[in-house]
């Protein structure tokens, strides 16, 4: 009786893997609700609620990324609001939007970009492309992508 090795089922399983998608590109989401610098804090809570979303991406008129508005930008602007008892219903996100943003590279490896969230203590990253927004990536989204991988071989 002899050892049997089983050398050959392993590169044939890491051969399978090779074609599996581990980019970021592969797993963020492209149709994004945006918002602009001129709409108001209202109306962004109006849509934050509607579309179940914690925040998203500011962009100009030519869908250049200028900023990231979140539940938090709009509730220290409500709590701001009535410390000082003004009315915020004409106040525009410009001045209370996240400005220094932090992007991903669409080619980033999915695992690479789980660990950039981990560092970074962010719940999303923008994604752009020759200057225009592309998409965005969200914690959640990793967690798509690794049970989408499960049970493969995750390096690279």
């Amino acid at each position: 009786m002899g050892i049997k090795s089983f050398q050959g089922a392993r590169r044939q399983q890491a051969n399978a893997a090779d074609d599996t998608p581990l980019k970021v590109s592969d797993y963020m989401t492209r149709n994004l609700i945006t918002f602009t610098p001129d709409q108001t804090i209202e109306s962004v809570m109006q849509s934050l609620i509607k579309h179940r979303i914690s925040g998203g991406p500011v962009v100009n008129e030519k869908n250049e990324l200028i900023g990231i508005i979140s539940e938090g930008d709009c509730i220290k602007q409500i709590s701001e609001s009535r410390y000082y008892n003004m009315p915020m219903q004409d106040k525009t996100i410009e001045k209370h939007m996240a400005t220094n943003i932090e992007t991903i590279d669409g080619n980033m490896n999915i695992f690479d970009a789980a660990n950039k969230f981990l560092n970074a203590k962010r719940r999303r990253f923008p994604i752009v492309e020759k200057g225009k927004l592309v998409g965005q990536i969200s914690q959640k989204d990793v967690l798509k992508a690794a049970m989408t991988l499960k049970g493969r071989n995750w390096w690279k």
